[in-house]
């Protein structure tokens, strides 16, 4: 993914709200199928890593990225920003 196209999705990202937690438990299965599920709907969603996670802020982004094939546009303080493409009919076009 270039800088364009990470910077495309930080400002299209820029008012949503978090719609996956991770937590105490860490990246668990229960978190990456949510995760999956929400990316599948929206394509682009935002990630709160809670101060509890097992995991660093930047490991379980990535972590979580790796698990969903998910791309990791941007780590924000505790927060994620991560983009899939949806399959079929897919909604946000990234710049060339």
């Amino acid at each position: 993914m270039t800088g364009k196209q990470r910077r495309h999705l930080r400002a299209l990202g820029h008012h949503l709200h978090p719609v996956v937690q991770i937590g105490h438990e860490g990246v668990n299965d229960a978190v990456v199928q949510q995760a999956d599920a929400q990316l599948q709907a929206h394509e682009l969603i935002k990630v709160r890593i809670g101060e509890n996670s097992p995991q660093e802020r930047h490991d379980a982004a990535e972590m979580l990225a790796g698990r969903t094939q998910a791309h990791l546009a941007q780590i924000l303080g505790r927060t994620a920003l991560l983009y899939r493409a949806r399959k079929s009919d897919p909604q946000i076009v990234l710049p060339k």
